[in-house]
């Protein structure tokens, strides 16, 4: 009789089960594994072998039987090592080496890598197959111990830390039973002031802070453009300390994501900071977007929930740059292979920085400008319009002077700014109840028509606006989007004309 258990398999951000069954007939010795393996999966056969010979069992090559692995569904790319101990305890099973005394094999998953002497090595995507497993009913989940804090994350399922494979063997006999693992403690890992950056020590542009301060509390997009050195870059990064913590919800989603792409630290099962991603300028289309021959997620999707910094933005790659115009617009990104389409998330606030010529002086008045207008317009038109019309806030940081620099007071605190955007978030949370949508600038069409109401005065300031600054239909709903988060902040249930003015001065000039 075939021997069939459970695994999981990682499609995107989703999780499928696998059926792994494993079938010995008489004849030369052989061990096939089909089903669409990848070399890994391919490989696990010497792996799988040496960790059984090594853990005292008998492994494949010792039997005069042909070993036939079929990991179904058979049109779906099996990839990775995880199917090692899937694999070792089918093979076990089938060859009455192990019995399933104390499991029923239907409503429990087994992931693992094995080393040859045995013993269990992490994998990627713990949690996503935690998660899957709770949906599709299953009981128990095994994988190697490093992995339990991660997937003990969901409640209602057994998870069981391996250290070896003879661990297993002595549990499925009911000699040595495993403890399941207890429910992983988040308050250890919750938001910690620990950040080096804050707006406390950020002499003067206290412009920039403003501008900030909206967009985190809206999740605003921002452009900052001044010469070398005025702070744009220690801005960016300040950002991450005022926005609100992640809430449990937004955390595990960040949390599965990084365990996808394996940039999960093992002491931390849970990220409960807002990521903040800083890819280099150098970077290709695939490395920001995502994609590959298995589409894996890139820099955009592993800011889910929190900032993507592009600094010395005219220098990415056209491409590139053009690649951000879907996930702005949407929040995710769709990678197209031959084989399906894969839709990664992508709902971040960008936060981008560029210099307003390529020397970097023409917005200084304490240095000459070396560029000619030839050149500042070819470096200006690497940024396309389309993009930039996507960009909410776009703001001007100068040089910051001596006095400033010499100044030894502090300003205000990221904890006291924190506090103000998660009132206003509150506010918005309140406003979206029941709707797929968490902050201001997600607004549809539909939504700002009713939520953004405007006055008699603040139509007339629009409409003037719209017609002496030519904006176009996308940024006419960016600025009432802006308008919202701007009365939020300032507790307004209504729209001022104020709030329509101050959203007006962050378009850039050349509409003005």
């Amino acid at each position: 009789m075939p021997a069939k258990i459970f695994s999981a398999a990682i499609l995107g951000l989703d999780c499928l089960p696998i059926e792994v069954e494993v079938d010995m007939s008489p004849g030369l010795h052989s061990f096939a594994i089909v089903g669409l393996p990848d070399a890994a999966v391919k490989e696990s056969k010497e792996r799988v072998s040496s960790a059984i010979k090594n853990s005292g069992a008998s492994p494949p090559h010792h039997s005069n039987r042909r070993v036939t692995v079929n990991l179904a569904p058979a049109d779906l790319k099996k990839e990775g090592p995880s199917y090692d101990l899937p694999l070792a305890v089918a093979f076990l099973i089938a060859s009455d080496q192990v019995g399933m005394k104390n499991l029923d094999a239907e409503k429990a998953i087994f992931v693992g890598e094995l080393s040859l002497e045995g013993k269990l090595r992490p994998i990627n995507g713990a949690l996503a197959i935690a998660l899957m497993a709770k949906q599709k009913g299953f009981d128990s989940l095994f994988l190697p111990k490093a992995n339990v804090a991660e997937a003990a994350l969901v409640e209602g399922l057994e998870i069981f830390g391996l250290e070896n494979l003879e661990q297993l063997f002595l549990h499925l006999e009911g000699r040595a039973l495993i403890v399941p693992a207890p429910p992983t403690d988040i308050t250890q890992y919750y938001f910690k002031e620990d950040s080096p950056f804050d707006m406390a020590y950020i002499r003067g542009q206290e412009h920039a802070k403003r501008a900030l301060e909206i967009a985190a509390a809206g999740s605003h997009n921002i452009l900052m453009s001044g010469p070398p050195g005025a702070g744009k870059t220690l801005l960016a990064r300040t950002l991450p300390t005022i926005l609100p913590p992640l809430t449990m919800a937004e955390a595990l989603e960040v949390t599965k994501i990084f365990s996808i792409a394996g940039r999960l630290n093992e002491s931390q099962p849970l990220l409960t900071q807002r990521p903040f991603r800083s890819p280099h300028h150098t970077a290709s289309a695939p490395a920001l977007v995502g994609g590959g021959n298995h589409p894996k997620p890139g820099e955009i999707t592993l800011a889910h929930r929190g900032v993507l910094f592009m600094d010395e933005l005219p220098e990415f790659h056209r491409d590139v740059l053009e690649a951000l115009r879907q996930p702005l617009e949407d929040g995710l990104i769709t990678v197209s292979r031959a084989q399906g389409a894969i839709e990664f998330p992508a709902r971040f606030t960008l936060v981008a920085a560029m210099n307003p010529c390529p020397c970097g002086n023409s917005s200084n008045p304490a240095k000459t400008c070396l560029c000619s207008p030839t050149q500042i317009a070819k470096y200006k038109r690497r940024v396309s319009g389309p993009l930039i019309d996507r960009i909410d806030i776009h703001l001007e940081v100068p040089a910051i002077k001596y006095e400033k620099l010499a100044d030894e007071k502090n300003g205000e605190e990221s904890a006291a700014v924190r506090k103000r955007i998660e009132s206003a978030r509150e506010i918005q949370k309140k406003r979206f109840t029941n709707l797929p949508m968490v902050t201001n600038s997600e607004m549809s069409i539909q939504q700002i028509k009713e939520f953004c109401p405007l006055d008699s005065t603040g139509q007339q300031l629009l409409r003037t606006a719209v017609e002496n600054l030519h904006l176009s239909a996308r940024s006419y709903h960016r600025v009432l989007k802006l308008a919202r988060t701007i009365a939020d902040l300032a507790g307004e249930n209504a729209i001022s004309a104020g709030n329509i003015a101050e959203a007006l001065q962050y378009r850039p000039k050349e509409e003005m």
